[in-house]
């Protein structure tokens, strides 16, 4: 994609630690430009945090073969090691973590947390400038008493402001890039709301590039620009939202769609489902995974796995029998 400000090409992340490789991501392929919004979509295990962790490379490297091509604001992924990558996390890429109380550490305060990041990437930047920083991101996120809270503890706070101070460090050190895996998965509704409304607001007025991780379709149309659906380690479908929220070409993507709630309609009736279960990582089947829960499959969907076949306008499908399900 021209003018791309993370570029990915073919990455594969394969797991050694057990009897057999795990291939947790198979050959994607995703390019951002500044300023846009991907919703990663899928159901869990379908390879979204992993694609996510291998941006800023942090799968252990002792269990974790990764191939293919990173690209970052100009910067090859691949090849950072060190100083050079630690310098690279947080400053060019950052992420929001799906469990702040895990992310953070229990026993800094939250304003130490961020003066430490800010120092540790912004040499001559002093303590006490550092936390007026601290202070200003916290008003920015809508913290109350953000003086208060700067010197509060992670398990202080509630889960909703715990998740806006993950944010506030996030965006600390003014990264281009933005990744978010599933930031509203552990919070009620309401402040679920109130956080990606506070996500999308301050990446329009950061002009941030952001990938969203999510496994909930409405989220997903909410606050991004395009929706790559995921399945077994590849991006089965990709498109713009209008495009694929009404004309999905992929069967995955039917099938996800289907199983929305309908706002009652669907009273006294059971709910849609997708037949079966995500495939075993460590032993895929020939050809496209999906086959096995796939209504449309037939004998030649086990052959080999499929291209992506290109629709117009940015929009892709990978399945053979794309003209069928239109």
């Amino acid at each position: 994609m021209t003018g791309s400000i993370l570029e990915i090409r073919d990455l594969r992340v394969a797991f050694t630690g057990a009897a057999k490789p795990v291939r947790a991501v198979d050959g994607v392929d995703l390019a951002l430009v500044p300023g846009e919004v991907v919703a990663l979509l899928g159901e869990s295990g379908s390879g979204k945090s992993v694609t996510l962790r291998s941006i800023l490379r942090l799968h252990p490297e002792n269990k974790t073969r990764i191939e293919g091509s990173i690209v970052a604001a100009g910067i090859d992924v691949m090849a950072l090691s060190g100083a050079a990558l630690a310098d690279f996390r947080g400053k060019t890429v950052s992420m929001i973590f799906q469990e702040p109380m895990l992310a953070l550490d229990p026993v800094y305060t939250l304003g130490a947390q961020i003066t430490e990041a800010i120092r540790k990437h912004e040499s001559g930047v002093s303590a006490d400038a550092a936390r007026k920083r601290a202070l200003g991101l916290f008003e920015r996120v809508r913290i109350p008493s953000p003086e208060r809270r700067l010197d509060s503890y992670p398990h202080e706070l509630s889960g909703g402001m715990r998740q806006r101070a993950m944010i506030a460090l996030a965006l600390a050190c003014n990264p281009k890039v933005l990744l978010a895996d599933e930031p509203t998965t552990a919070l009620d509704a309401t402040v679920q709301v109130q956080i990606l409304l506070l996500l999308r607001e301050l990446q329009r007025e950061l002009d941030l590039a952001m990938i969203f991780v999510t496994h909930d379709i409405g989220v997903g149309v909410e606050v991004a620009d395009r929706i790559a659906v995921m399945y077994a380690g590849r991006i089965v479908e990709i498109g713009a939202v209008r495009d694929v929220i009404r004309a999905p070409r992929h069967p995955y993507t039917i099938g996800l769609l289907s199983t929305r709630a309908q706002g009652g309609r669907l009273s006294g009736k059971r709910l849609p489902t997708i037949t079966g279960s995500p495939p075993d990582l460590a032993s895929l089947p020939p050809g496209c995974a999906f086959a096995p829960r796939c209504s449309s499959a037939t004998s030649a969907c086990l052959e080999a796995a499929p291209a992506a076949v290109e629709l117009g306008h940015g929009h892709a499908v990978r399945c053979i029998h794309t003209a069928a399900v239109a």
